[in-house]
């Protein structure tokens, strides 16, 4: 069922994925300019004023037909906008049918009941992993740069988007190729990992299989939200198909990123080495054979290299949007956080429990490791 509330004037805004981070963020930023609905597999018990939810399993023919069905009858045949955030996502690199079943089957789905409404735009939410690395010193990443999927969720990303261009009828599309997502209490899997195995001072932490000045950007959540908005806001002057590169004009590099949380942490910056990418690869390897809860993958490895200089200068001319945060100024907050409640931020970040030897954690290391590796290189920033 879902829950009824009097119709407004106000134009018709589908979210799916609505009760997610970038969700909720979203809806709770267009709550006062648009009517609002959710489409989630699982309907919250708490209700809102601001918004309406529908059950929507997107693996379901039967069930997507069915929320349409419910949508039409309460919001009528017009969309001004539908945000298509749900998707499925494995940091662990797991095969999965529902990269094919969820990511891509469901927007088809969900498309092809559109057909039957008016509906003004569909945002969907890609990723900039679609995106194929620089390669090239000085390089940089725009739109009109090749597309390269070197594992399952940004290759569901990338048949998805093919998905709209061949089913999104005269229904104008917004790919937006976002980069990894991040707030004050961190909420990003790469970025809460560095900085756990940084504030544990795990003997790992020093070391890394790739050139430590190359990096990805990232964008604060609230940024996100904010293009997403801007993309609604210029629907009527948005046509055909159009793919977008959103993210921070910051870009940290992994070894800028390591120092950064050292500062933060202890004070001074984290000294960090590269390692042969075949000595990383042999030691993830024995390390997840054995059992071990290893956050680092033997596949991860090989992207290690991997370089992002985005270019977004055509999402900030098109949606008339610029992003306001930057990592480097929200670290700190971040890290204040983690030590005024580690367990909170632990739990938070899905880290399990944290170390109960706050005060040793935070004693800096007896030896610092450019004593014992001196003659590795360092890269520099």
């Amino acid at each position: 069922m879902m829950q009824s509330y009097p119709p407004t004037e106000k134009p018709v805004v589908v979210i799916t994925g609505s009760t997610g981070r970038i969700g909720s963020a979203l809806a709770r930023s267009l709550a006062d300019q648009y009517d609002l609905y959710g489409l989630d597999i699982t309907i919250p018990e708490e209700k809102l004023s601001w918004i309406q939810w529908l059950q929507c399993d997107l693996t379901s023919d039967e069930s997507v037909a069915a929320a349409m069905s419910q949508l039409r009858e309460t919001a009528g045949g017009r969309i001004a906008s539908v945000v298509h955030l749900a998707a499925y996502y494995d940091f662990a690199g797991e095969p999965s049918p529902l990269y094919q079943e969820l990511t891509v089957e469901g927007t088809r789905r969900l498309l092809d009941q559109l057909q039957r409404f008016e509906v003004g735009q569909f945002v969907f939410s890609s990723s900039m992993l679609v995106m194929k690395p620089a390669e090239e010193e000085g390089a940089r990443i725009d739109e009109n740069s090749p597309t390269e999927a070197s594992w399952d969720y940004p290759e569901s990303k990338l048949d998805a988007e093919r998905v709209i261009r061949e089913h999104r009828g005269e229904i104008a599309a917004v790919s937006l190729r976002i980069a990894g997502a991040y707030d004050e209490d961190c909420n990003s899997i790469p970025i809460a990992q560095q900085i756990k195995r940084i504030y544990e001072r795990d003997f790992e932490s020093h070391f890394f299989p790739g050139d430590l000045s190359r990096g990805q950007p990232f964008i604060h959540l609230d940024d996100v939200a904010s293009s997403i908005a801007c993309a609604i806001a210029k629907r009527a002057q948005l046509e055909g198909f159009t793919a977008l590169l959103v993210a921070e004009d910051e870009l940290l590099s992994y070894g800028e990123l390591q120092d950064c949380i050292g500062k933060q942490l202890y004070g001074r910056e984290w000294t960090t080495v590269r390692i042969p990418e075949m000595v990383a690869r042999a030691g993830s390897w024995v390390k997840n054979a054995l059992g071990e809860d290893e956050f680092i993958k033997p596949w991860m490895i090989e992207m290690a290299d991997d370089h992002y200089p985005l270019d977004c200068s055509l999402a900030k001319r098109s949606l008339d949007w610029s992003p306001k945060r930057r990592l480097s100024e929200t670290l700190p907050e971040m890290l204040r956080r983690l030590k005024e409640d580690p367990a909170r931020w632990y739990e938070i970040n899905g880290l399990g429990e944290p170390p109960t030897l706050k005060d040793e954690i935070h004693s800096p290391p007896a030896r610092p490791v450019a004593d014992v590796a001196a003659d590795q290189p360092r890269a520099q920033g």
